[in-house]
């Protein structure tokens, strides 16, 4: 009788041996042994049987429980819910980490385009005393010409900012919680 009782209600909770013996901590051939009837949980495993099976120790030990098939997709529908669940926790977390990424990634870009636009017009400043002053540097000679290349990478790497700026405020607005 406590064989069948352990079985049936093991069903019907929708747990597997395995699953079983791990939830008490004990391998799955002795869930098969006591299924069997080769074997008796003693007095405390039985006592965290029911509670597994959330049943009573004197149910296991009682009556024969007859097994219904409602029990059974109960089980099912149980497992289904809580695959679900994990399921929606898990793509929570990627929302969550991808979100805190593009905001880290918007924020760095910022901080580039502040530097870079200082840079920026700290070039514009420099050209300017040069334009304005023909004795700085020797005038319109080689000096010149490297802070123009200068200022047109200075140019490039805004851009490239803009764009991770553009991207990122994307990601944000993409992993928003909806």
């Amino acid at each position: 009788m406590l064989s069948e009782n352990i079985k049936n209600l093991r069903k019907a909770k929708g747990l597997s041996q395995e699953e079983l013996a791990i939830e008490l901590n004990v391998v799955r051939q002795t869930i098969s042994k006591w299924e069997k009837g080769l074997s008796v949980p003693d007095s405390e495993m039985l006592i965290n049987l029911a509670e597994k099976l959330d049943t009573t120790v004197n149910m296991l030990l009682g009556e024969a429980i007859v097994p219904t098939e409602t029990n059974e997709i109960q089980a099912l529908a149980a497992k289904l819910e809580m695959l679900n669940e994990q399921f929606a926790k898990k793509n929570e977390t990627h929302r969550k980490v991808w979100r805190i990424v593009f905001i880290v990634l918007a924020v760095l870009t910022l901080l580039l385009i502040a530097r870079v636009l200082t840079e920026y017009i700290y070039f514009l400043h420099a050209m300017d005393e040069i334009d304005s002053n023909v004795s700085n540097i020797g005038g319109y000679d080689g000096p010149t010409d490297i802070y123009i290349r200068n200022g047109n990478l200075k140019f490039g790497r805004i851009v490239i900012a803009a764009m991770l700026a553009v991207v990122s405020v994307i990601g944000v607005y993409k992993t928003r919680r909806r």
